[in-house]
This record gives structure tokens, sequence and C-alpha cells, in this order.
């Protein structure tokens, strides 16, 4: 388990990846066009659609520097434009998880792994 470590004046603040990651899962299933998190099998080169309680494993998260480096894996809505998407995706999540975390988000790398029909 990797953890984040905030040090303020009363002491230090140490988050777990995993927490941070159900977070930034949590709000990026909220944007527009957003289907779920994808969950990719390297063996096989299969992508799956995550359940809500998995969201954890189509995130990865990297500390730097005190910074955050985000990796998502997604499954987009047919028919919305993939730019648009990720740059909803891109402001909510920077705004929510940096005012959640107190740690400032360095980069947010998205990566599309399939794109379902929505009914």
């Amino acid at each position: 388990m990797k953890k984040s470590s905030i040090n303020t004046h009363m002491g230090n603040i140490v988050v777990d990846n995993d927490v941070i990651a159900q977070y930034a899962g949590s709000v990026a299933v909220e944007c527009f066009g957003i289907v779920g998190m994808a969950g990719v099998n390297v063996k096989d080169g299969l992508v799956r659609l995550l359940k809500m309680d998995s969201l954890t494993r189509g995130i990865n998260v990297t500390v730097k520097d005190h910074k955050l480096i985000l990796d998502f894996h997604v499954i987009v809505a047919y028919g919305v434009s993939i730019l648009a998407v990720s740059d909803n995706l891109i402001d909510s999540v920077k705004y929510k998880v940096e005012e959640f975390t107190g740690l400032e988000i360095e980069k947010i790398n998205i990566f599309v792994e399939g794109v379902r029909v929505i009914d």
C-alpha cells in the first residue's frame, strides 16, 4: 500500500492512495459521457467494465514530490465527443481531488479503453 503524506503545523496526515483512487473514481463516473472505469487484463488483452465497488482498479495514483499523477482507464459513451468528455473529467477531478486531499495534481492521464452504447 502506497501512501501520501501531508505535513502540517499540527503533525503529519497520511492518506492511502486507494482512498484517493476511490474518491477520484467516484468523481469520474459522475462526469457526463463516462460509462465507467475499465479493467484491462494484460495477459488476454481484454477490457471490461468494472463494477462500482472496484473503481480503484481502473485508476493508478502516483505521488511525486508531493504532487499527484492520476491515470484513468475509462469506457466512454457512444456518440459523445471524447475530447469534451476528457476535458470535463480533467476539470472535475482536478478541482474535487485537490480540494479533498490538499495535494496538487501535476498530471491527469486518460486512457480510453472502450466505447459502449447506453440505452
